[in-house]
């Protein structure tokens, strides 16, 4: 069965990309390529096709809202896969009866299980395997969207990341980006054998450090960052020190 598909994104780079993914694939056909929401809903409505590759962040109407309007007009049994820079509305899209939800960039094994489970008819992943699909390891990369822009971080460049009331100002090459996420759920999806919470305010990187000593740690970069009584503990455990 021709699996009919439109793709849904703001930035053209993404959708190239996800062209030329699915040109290799067999009984695929791209009824539509869309730049914005308005676009995607008009075209539900008058293509009708069997799936979206829709992205979360879009001006004017975001994925979710994109969907919404989809369903309640003559595109109502029309699937969904999620595809983004960002993590974090996994279990918004699962509740809203996501075939599948893939991180940016996509890999091609990735795309084709996914359209394989809206071949199928598959019925959502629970949460367990929704962790698996969305992050089946520690975060390997950090996106940071500024405004159209879009700025993937690689973990392993990450110095440190510093807490400022909800989002973290992530240090890497010299450049600091801010970030719309907690410090706590940044130390919870990056490796801890790589990564540890030196102060209430900081995480660093285990291979950024220079130097430590009383109440301070330098980095190769030559910042000095502060050290808590609880956090020099975790980092000499990290280190193998006494």
């Amino acid at each position: 069965m021709t699996l009919r598909l439109a793709i849904v994104d703001d930035e053209p780079p993404a959708r190239r990309m996800l062209r030329e993914l699915l040109a290799g694939e067999p009984e695929v056909e791209i009824v539509a390529e869309c730049g914005d929401g308005f676009e995607a809903v008009k075209a539900v409505q008058e293509l009708r096709p069997d799936l979206l590759l829709l992205d979360v962040q879009m001006p004017k109407l975001d994925g979710f809202e994109v969907l919404e309007l989809a369903r309640a007009g003559e595109g109502g049994e029309v699937k969904v896969v999620f595809v983004t820079a960002y993590d974090q509305y996994a279990l918004r899209a699962f509740e809203v009866q996501a075939v599948d939800y893939l991180l940016k960039p996509v890999a091609r094994e990735r795309l084709r299980q996914a359209l394989a489970r809206a071949r199928a008819g598959a019925r959502p992943p629970d949460g367990a395997a929704l962790a698996a699909a969305v992050r089946p390891g520690p975060l390997q990369r950090i996106a940071v969207r500024d405004g159209a822009r879009v700025t993937v971080i690689p973990a392993a460049a990450l110095d440190y990341a510093e807490a400022q009331d909800d989002y973290v100002a992530l240090a890497a090459a010299g450049a600091r980006h801010l970030k719309q996420q907690t410090l706590a759920a940044l130390e919870t999806a990056l490796d801890p054998a790589q990564f540890v919470r030196i102060h209430r305010r900081y995480l660093v990187r285990l291979d950024a450090v220079a130097r430590l000593e009383p109440g301070w740690l330098t980095l190769r970069g030559g910042e000095r960052l502060p050290v808590s009584r609880a956090g020099l503990a975790r980092l000499k455990a990290a280190l193998g020190e006494g």
